[in-house]
């Protein structure tokens, strides 16, 4: 690794404009806005996949790779990436760096605690959720009713065990009174960091936050409190962007990490608008498939955020193509080209989806050891015959030269004239909002709104917040709200069981099937093999 004040360097960043944490990491001060400001922006490139198959397709990997091979043919660039969760590293993903000759270092630690960002949002999130209890314990002057509080408690860990809790037992107490956690990543502070513009606006956005309802079923929302200040002096620092390196030296970004199943799936506006100021090139992703992540990304971030993205990289790989052409997890790494026709199906559904943005696409072939040439060629006639333009990536083997005829198409696509547009109009319901996104994209015949979502929906009307875009929450796996259905299905029905308003983040999250916020540990955790040598070396987080 080269010391962080070189990478800074590289794209005109000085060292009074930086906060090291250690030789290698560092935040950037508010002062260097003020210098950026005025420069015109960068081209701003996607990287999204299909519908992963369970061992992932490849995404992140590809985006640190592609900016690395950006750099290669002279196009000066930027990669701005979401932070890691410690629960899904020490759970069933592993760590969210890249891998081979394509991460971003130094891995552990950006893995494990990184610059505090996390733990940040954590005491910021529970901070809130103490002080609704305090207040309810000393006398309850806001008359809130503790059966409609909607705010739980965070831990950026998978535990199940804390899904429904109990809280208050025991004299003195406070008020008992069922309650929950969830991952800090599926907190509404991490959505609202993301999205907020600078400090100003992150106080804006938490004094909106909805922490439940009254006796009269009006919202309490977390101003009414009087917490936001205290929140704010925990987040002062969380809302300063991080600068890393890749392994070639390419700077990354990385800053903040919203799920992208309850929340957005982005890294932060703050972020992604910094690294468009400093670079020529920004390569950023969106969480899960492009049916979950780049949706989120165009109609939430980008009509907030007022971003246009110039291309979006659909990531694939031969595996993920198989898996939804039918074949079992254990029998993907076994040659099957009539399984990679049948599962391309789902591929071109999702090339299809990206044009209705009028975002050019270009697809992205994460290559395996255990791909075959004919698979290859295969793919690669399919993309021809769609007319979109497709490039094997070895960027895992090679660095950024093994993305070099990726990222070629790449430029040559976010060359054209932009053509973007969101999905649908800000001015619609949200119920016509929800119907468009699964007849459009999803290619589903109806949706279906329990009794509860109903209500919710009325209420949003009523309280004048119907503008706001929506968030879905659904399996990645799927196009569906049932991960088994794999491929391009048509003619379903996507069951809507909750919507919950996220009035500071600013969108609806409206919940599918049987999504959770707090993920559990697999029978055997990651956490098992992670280990510190006697050098202080971390072995094990993959």
């Amino acid at each position: 690794m080269k010391p962080i004040v070189e990478i800074a360097r590289q794209i005109g960043i000085s060292e009074e404009n930086l906060e090291q944490y250690g030789k290698f990491k560092a935040k950037l001060a508010d002062e260097l806005w003020d210098e950026l400001k005025e420069r015109t922006d960068g081209k701003l490139i996607l990287v999204t996949a299909m519908n992963p198959n369970p061992a992932g397709a490849g995404k992140t990997l590809t985006t640190i790779g592609l900016s690395q091979a950006l750099n290669l043919i002279g196009k000066k660039t930027v990669a701005a990436l979401r932070e890691p969760s410690l629960g899904p590293c020490m759970g069933i993903k592993g760590g969210a760096t890249g891998s081979g000759k394509a991460q971003i270092l130094p891995a552990d630690e950006i893995n494990l605690h990184f610059t505090g960002d996390l733990h940040a949002i954590t005491s910021a999130h529970n901070l809130l959720a103490a002080m609704i209890d305090n207040h309810i314990h000393h006398g309850n002057s806001l008359r809130i009713n503790q059966k409609k509080i909607v705010w739980k408690r965070a831990m950026d860990m998978n535990d199940r065990a804390l899904r429904q809790i109990v809280v208050g037992l025991g004299d003195g107490n406070g008020i008992t009174r069922e309650d929950g956690f969830m991952i800090t990543t599926a907190s509404e502070i991490m959505a609202i960091l993301c999205l907020s513009e600078n400090r100003e606006d992150l106080r804006e956005r938490l004094n909106q936050i909805i922490i439940g309802y009254d006796m009269d079923d009006q919202p309490v929302r977390a101003q009414d409190i009087q917490a936001v200040d205290a929140m704010c002096v925990l987040l002062k620092d969380a809302i300063k962007p991080n600068l890393v390196q890749t392994i070639e030296g390419t700077p990354v970004l990385i800053h903040g990490g919203p799920f992208a199943n309850i929340a957005h799936g982005c890294s932060s506006v703050v972020a992604t608008k910094t690294a468009l100021k400093l670079a020529d090139y920004v390569v950023t992703e969106a969480g899960f498939g492009a049916d979950l992540g780049a949706e989120k990304f165009f109609d939430i971030k980008c009509r907030q955020a007022g971003l246009t993205p110039s291309a979006a990289v659909v990531v694939i790989s031969v595996r993920a193509l198989k898996f939804n052409g039918g074949v079992k997890v254990a029998d993907l790494e076994t040659e099957n080209v009539p399984a990679v026709k049948r599962g391309f199906e789902n591929l071109k559904r999702h090339i299809e989806n990206i044009r209705k943005f009028g975002v050019p696409a270009v697809v992205a072939l994460n290559h395996f050891i255990t791909d075959s040439q004919a698979e290859v060629e295969t793919v690669v006639e399919l993309c021809q015959e769609l007319g979109v333009e497709a490039a094997l990536s070895r960027v895992w083997e090679k660095g950024g030269e093994g993305g070099v005829d990726l990222a070629e198409k790449v430029a040559r696509a976010a060359e054209q004239p932009s053509q973007f547009r969101f999905l649908y109009d800000e001015q619609q319901s949200a119920k016509e909002k929800v119907e468009t996104i699964v007849r459009e994209l999803y290619r589903g015949s109806g949706v279906t709104f329990s009794p509860a979502a109903l209500k919710t929906l009325q209420k949003v009307e009523a309280m004048g917040l119907s503008h706001l875009p929506v968030c879905m929450a659904k399996t990645p796996y799927s196009f569906t709200d049932r991960p088994e259905i794999l491929g391009a299905p048509t003619d379903f029905t996507i069951s809507v069981s909750e919507i919950r308003l996220s009035a500071g983040a600013g969108f609806l999250v409206v919940l599918t099937g049987s999504l959770m916020t707090m993920p559990g540990l697999p029978k055997k955790p990651a956490a098992e093999a992670l280990r510190v040598e006697q050098d202080g070396r971390i072995t094990g987080l993959s």
